[in-house]
């Protein structure tokens, strides 16, 4: 099965695209809703939530009340990591589990959708990056028309994330959304059928003869690391001689 890695910046058009693949029966792992199960009532995670910051946090049914906890850990970087270091794991295992079922079904691809997969090194374990692209400037104009926010609060926001430049060093695959939603759609399409073209039969026998398959899987995920990392090194280099 082809694990493919979706990731993208604030307002470049990942959730779009990530409508469009479902739309298309393509099974998707939504890292963002995985980050909000793993912190439901009764939830391990949020049991130690609950420890470390205190039971503030904590809305009157108790669930999890986030922008209060926001608060507390966009204004501290040690409570944000903190947070992070309680949260990720949990949201990782439930992202593993995820692709097992898929695995178990015969699915021939499977998509994790991650809007940190770049910055949380979890691009090492995909067979395939997709990037969802645009220019820094639509990017501004799009966060400002959606969260009808001043250009001020949106650069803000904006600044504080990895550069999608960046992100796309890790791509294997950049969907550009600078044009409307059917340039958008065509790209999809064609990206879905170079992900069925990658799979190809090969993933049967992953799955039918399960021995094969992690063989394949980790001898895939090396040298893509490799490739990945060496360019993502070149460009930089080659961005700083410039």
């Amino acid at each position: 099965m082809l694990v493919v890695g979706l990731t993208g910046g604030i307002a470049t058009g990942k959730s779009t695209v990530s409508t469009l693949l479902r739309a298309q029966n393509i099974p998707i792992i939504d890292a963002d809703v995985l980050a909000r199960q793993v912190v439901a009532p009764g939830t391990p995670a949020l049991k130690q939530i609950v420890e470390h910051f205190g039971p503030d946090v904590l809305r009157p049914d108790g669930s999890l009340d986030r922008p209060k906890l926001g608060a507390i850990v966009f204004a501290d970087e040690q409570q944000r990591e903190k947070l992070n270091a309680i949260v990720h794991p949990a949201v990782q295992r439930a992202m593993f589990w995820g692709v097992m079922k898929c695995w178990l079904r015969g699915e021939k691809v499977c998509v994790l959708d991650v809007p940190l997969l770049i910055e949380g090194g979890l691009w090492r374990f995909v067979g395939t990056v997709v990037v969802v692209y645009c220019s820094p400037e639509i990017q501004l104009h799009r966060l400002m028309a959606r969260d009808h926010s001043t250009r001020e609060r949106a650069s803000s926001r904006f600044n504080s994330q990895l550069p999608i430049a960046d992100k796309v060093d890790y791509a294997d695959v950049v969907i550009d959304n600078s044009g409307d939603l059917r340039d958008l759609e065509e790209q999809v399409d064609l990206l879905i059928k170079k992900l069925y073209r990658q799979a190809g039969y090969w993933y049967l026998f992953s799955w039918l003869i399960p021995p094969i398959g992690l063989c394949s899987a980790a001898w895939t995920l090396l040298w893509k690391s490799i490739a990945r990392s060496r360019r993502s090194t070149l460009r930089r280099r080659h961005a700083v001689a410039e």
